[in-house]
């Protein structure tokens, strides 16, 4: 085979990769939809994983022993929250916020030994619990709250799939860091950890896991924020003692 026709070869490859895993972008952006605000259209988020899919097929190599999914499914995910984080469209005090809680909720949990309860947290505050609730949900509309932001991808949530080295991406899903981040998991309030294996291992959006707790929407939402926060709170600590 001449080197033009190699050429056009590896073009329909690429093509027929990004045609077969189109669906995969739409899944995923609906994924990401439920945890935004209204304000973001899926439209855009499918048109930035797309150009993550495109660029996935132009320099996957298959000879690394991963599957084309495993590696698309990062480079969409990371599109996708690179094109939302362009645009800061956070308000300042939700930032405020964010931090403040991330704070309240070390202070409180180094000064009694364990795991930080709502109403202890809404007390370092000074707010109601009330307003403590909605805090959350406002910081969870507000910005992404993923395991992206801890640096690394969802699929760390899942330990069986972390296991072996034959894939060329145990830099991301193996390491001391991964390691602390499943050991932090594990320490959450169980009722947290639940929601983080519901969503982020059986993909399953704020609505249906609602219906498998028996709370609310918005309570769930107020769950998966204020777990986000622990264990960001829990892995600065991972930080300053490397």
């Amino acid at each position: 085979m001449n080197s033009k026709a190699a050429a056009y070869r590896q073009l329909d490859d690429k093509t027929m990769l990004v045609e077969q895993h189109a669906s995969l972008v739409k899944r995923i952006a609906h994924h990401l939809l439920a945890r935004l605000p209204a304000s973001v259209l899926v439209d855009d988020l499918i048109q930035a994983g797309m150009i993550g899919l495109l660029e996935a097929a132009k320099n996957f190599d298959g000879t690394k022993g991963a599957s084309f999914e495993t590696y698309a499914g990062i480079r969409i995910r990371g599109s996708m929250l690179d094109d939302i984080r362009k645009g800061d469209w956070t308000p300042r005090s939700v930032h405020k916020n964010n931090r403040s809680i991330i704070e309240a909720i070390s202070q409180v949990e180094r000064a009694t030994g364990r795991d930080a309860r709502d109403l202890e947290v809404a007390e370092h505050l000074q707010v109601s619990i009330e307003d403590y609730h909605r805090m959350l949900n406002e910081v969870n509309a507000g910005r992404i709250i993923g395991i992206e932001d801890l640096g690394v991808s969802e699929d760390v949530i899942t330990t069986d799939k972390n296991s072996g080295n034959d894939e060329p991406y145990d830099d991301l899903l193996q390491g001391s860091f991964q390691k602390s981040l499943a050991h932090a998991i594990t320490t959450l309030p169980e009722r947290e950890a639940i929601v983080l294996s519901l969503y982020y291992d059986e993909e399953l959006n704020l609505r249906e896991i609602g219906e498998v707790l028996e709370v609310s929407e918005s309570r769930v939402s107020q769950i998966h924020s204020q777990a986000m926060l622990r264990l960001k709170t829990r892995m600065q600590s991972w930080r300053t003692t490397e």
